[in-house]
């Protein structure tokens, strides 16, 4: 079986890393390098970085810092936020990233999976899916577009599960789903959101939003089948430690690298 990952979330705005509480009401929470450092030396599997506003202002995100994140990082990271086209991706990457994550630059143009899948590989594109965790009146749930500035965002007018469906047929190599309505509150992930995800495709999946205490970690990976859980807040303040949560899972019969 193949190890379950742990990654620490960093959204970026105006060059410092920010939380928020449902994709509001953002503040800073330390400086991108530090907390970069912080969780690479904890025994993060892997990182993402968000840089949050960056599709909403139209603009890419800027390669000054994944340049300096590179420099100093020895695992695996990831970068999203603005890339439109195989020229922004090939900029982030270059600069060191490991996979880049598109998330409303797909909805507006679904074509772009497939450019880059086939420029860069699968195992190199990534997409972020935002949804509310309420499902609508005919028992569907909406994909969120532009939700890194709440008053921008919007119905993308995609049903869930058949856009996760047309992401893996054009190419995708992991799919990141956000519970907007859990993000921040600490509740525990979106397990029936999950759940229909995880029926809908076998790519990889990774749970965000949520997280809140060391068993809403076992739980995911017990209950939902995901291969890696995504946080932030619980990790930012220190609240809980990435080694002891991995001996918290090893102890509960979950796989994690060491």
């Amino acid at each position: 079986m193949l190890a379950r990952r742990l990654i620490p979330c960093l959204d970026v705005a105006d060059g410092a890393v920010v939380k928020g509480v449902r994709f509001r009401d953002h503040r800073v929470v330390g400086d991108v390098i530090e907390l970069a450092r912080r969780y690479a030396a904890d025994g993060a599997d892997e990182l993402v970085f968000y840089d949050i506003t960056a599709s909403p202002e139209r603009r890419r995100v800027g390669v000054a810092w994944v340049e300096r994140v590179a420099r100093e990082l020895d695992i695996p990271f990831c970068v999203a936020g603005g890339i439109r086209s195989v020229a922004d991706a090939e900029a982030v990457l270059a600069a060191g990233a490991d996979k880049v994550s598109i998330n409303s630059p797909a909805l507006a143009r679904p074509a772009l999976v497939d450019e880059l899948a086939a420029r860069f590989g699968s195992q190199c594109v990534v997409v972020g899916i935002d949804v509310d965790a309420q499902a609508d009146d005919h028992g569907t749930w909406r994909v969120v577009a532009d939700s890194g500035k709440p008053e921008q965002a919007s119905d993308s007018g995609r049903d869930l599960l058949a856009w996760v469906r047309e992401v893996d047929a054009r190419g995708a190599g992991e799919i990141v789903l956000n519970a907007i309505r859990n993000d921040g509150v600490r509740s525990g992930y979106a397990h029936m959101l999950l759940d229909a995800v995880r029926a809908a495709t076998d790519l990889p999946l990774v749970a965000s939003g949520g997280a809140g205490a060391v068993e809403h970690f076992g739980e995911v990976f017990e209950r939902c089948g995901v291969d890696a859980a995504l946080a932030a807040s619980v990790f930012h303040a220190g609240e809980i430690r990435i080694g002891d949560l991995k001996r918290y899972l090893a102890a509960r019969g979950i796989v994690v690298r060491p």
